[in-house]
């Protein structure tokens, strides 16, 4: 499958649907974009955001749009606000594998992990 990602709202219970997010290579401090895409009804991308014949070993980076998603739906958020975009930075080493990144998030916090 390659990989993936998901976003649930903590706050709301739900999926984060039409949250914006943003795909990118990196190597060092230097990042690439390799693609933006806006978040299914389930929270999810419409497809893997790669499969594993085009997915590298290296590292990349999500870029998840929570303040503009909180601002959305409508939540009054202090200026400025506690989280705005949330990075994650993380590994891929074994391409023949599913990376699934998941992301729980609310306005004040989130955590992640390597899901199945």
């Amino acid at each position: 499958m390659g990989l993936s990602t998901h976003v649930l709202d903590t706050m709301h219970g739900g999926p984060a649907a039409g949250m914006e997010v943003a795909l990118y290579t990196t190597q060092g401090d230097d990042a690439t974009l390799v693609k933006r895409f806006t978040l299914n009804s389930d929270g999810r991308s419409d497809g893997p955001l790669y499969d594993n014949n085009s997915l590298k070993a290296g590292t990349y980076r999500l870029v998840f749009d929570v303040a503009g998603y909180f601002k959305a739906r409508g939540v009054k958020l202090p200026e400025p606000n506690f989280l705005n975009k949330v990075s994650l930075d993380f590994g891929v080493a074994h391409t023949d594998q599913h990376y699934h990144v998941p992301l729980l998030v609310s306005p004040w916090s989130y955590s992640t992990y390597r899901g199945s």
